[in-house]
């Protein structure tokens, strides 16, 4: 198999999973982001801001090889009130931490099978952070109205 193809088939679950976190967060009310990098320069599989501004952040795991290979979600703690893993259906829950929220979803949606312990963030961190989401969420829409030229 070619290294594309691999690059592909690896993705695919962790792109229907996405998929499935963005249309329940739709359903909460919280709008979110794929891929958002915090100014620390890690990027975030999902976060989502809800009314009252409190932030999720949604780290997912589409294998067991890619949850024991990642140990930087825990720098995401203090970007968000509510943390969650998100996994496929035949992910192997059982091996995630159990202090933080879980979400099971497919291409069609998500379900909590476990709240988030809420969090807390310092109020300029807050700030910044909502600044950011705004200004990568209308950067997005920008590109999608009026590409730039020459890309």
């Amino acid at each position: 198999m070619s290294d594309d193809n691999e690059r592909t088939r690896n993705t695919e679950p962790a792109e229907t999973v996405v998929r499935g976190v963005s249309r329940l967060m739709h359903q909460r009310d919280e709008t979110c982001l794929s891929e958002f990098t915090l100014k620390t320069g890690r990027r975030v599989d999902v976060i989502a801001l809800d009314r009252k501004g409190l932030f999720s952040v949604v780290e997912v795991k589409s294998s067991v090889a890619d949850f024991r290979s990642d140990n930087k979600w825990h720098e995401y703690l203090e970007f968000c009130d509510r943390f969650y893993f998100a996994v496929p259906m035949e992910f192997p829950t059982e091996i995630l931490p159990t202090d933080c929220g879980l979400m099971i979803a497919d291409n069609y949606g998500a379900e909590i099978l476990r709240e988030s312990s809420p969090g807390s963030m310092n109020a300029s961190r807050r700030k910044a952070l909502t600044l950011r989401f705004a200004r990568s969420a209308a950067s997005r829409l920008m590109g999608i109205n009026d590409p730039p030229i020459g890309r």
